[in-house]
């Protein structure tokens, strides 16, 4: 049983953790599962700690109670085991973000939110290593595609793209796809783009977005149609990196269950 194994202040410190880091992220915009499901384990981990006596008196008034509750921290341990697991192929993909060698065609950077139409940092940060990309092959064409965001008036793409532009990059250079409301959309629209500039689904192209999303995103491309792809993992703000691997987790399970790749 936790009480055994947690002392009611330590449950109750780490609940109060979860629940300030929480509360920060949506002071600075940043709210999605990954926010909110720490939030509510935190507070769950608050009540237990400040409640242990009580709560371990109710559960063993009932036999089926103590039943249950063993069952829920069963599955719950599981569940841990298996995002740690998840967290680790994260971690391992990220090591291995190179391109030795590869010579693209093409460069597509994925959107993410645009703040009072800005670049979030998660946003910045993949346009960033999209633009020294683009130094590095001056002949590379570059798609950004996000559509437009939930209470935002600007697309993601035009966000992305005057970004890019303030920082030197040519305006001849760029493709905007600004009408997708997710990855799999924005892979389908910027490949219908690119083809109706003259160029094929077999171009070489490196796909941009962030060090968590690369291996879902490779996956969607190729049944998005993209023949010829590779991912480059721009790193997350360390602030926001383990809620942005959390809320990747049950998108890629879901993904997995719906079958999108």
């Amino acid at each position: 049983m936790m009480r055994s194994n947690f002392k009611p202040w330590a449950l109750a410190a780490m609940g109060g953790l979860l629940l300030a880091q929480s509360a920060y992220l949506v002071t600075v915009k940043v709210t999605h599962l990954g926010v909110m499901l720490p939030a509510a384990l935190g507070a769950v981990l608050v009540f237990l700690g400040t409640t242990q006596r009580s709560w371990q008196l109710w559960l063993e008034d009932q036999p089926l109670r103590q039943l249950v509750w063993q069952w829920v921290l069963a599955g719950f341990w599981l569940w841990l085991a298996s995002l740690a697991g998840f967290f680790g192929l994260l971690a391992l993909r990220q090591q291995g973000q190179n391109l030795p060698g590869l010579r693209p065609e093409v460069i597509v950077v994925l959107g993410s939110s645009t703040p009072n139409a800005q670049p979030s940092p998660t946003l910045a940060q993949r346009l960033d290593l999209a633009y020294t990309l683009a130094l590095q092959h001056p002949k590379a064409q570059v798609i950004v595609s996000g559509g437009v965001d939930f209470r935002q008036r600007t697309s993601e793409a035009s966000v992305m793209a005057a970004y890019l532009e303030s920082k030197g990059l040519d305006k001849s250079r760029l493709l905007l796809e600004d009408r997708s409301t997710s990855t799999y959309e924005n892979l389908v629209f910027s490949l219908r783009l690119l083809q109706a500039s003259g160029r094929t689904a077999e171009a070489a192209t490196v796909l941009v977005t962030s060090d968590f999303h690369t291996l879902r995103a490779s996956w969607i491309a190729k049944k998005a149609g993209w023949k010829n792809v590779a991912t480059a993992g721009a790193p997350t703000p360390l602030y926001m990196r383990y809620n942005a691997w959390l809320r990747e987790y049950f998108a890629f399970v879901s993904g997995w269950l719906l079958r999108e790749y």
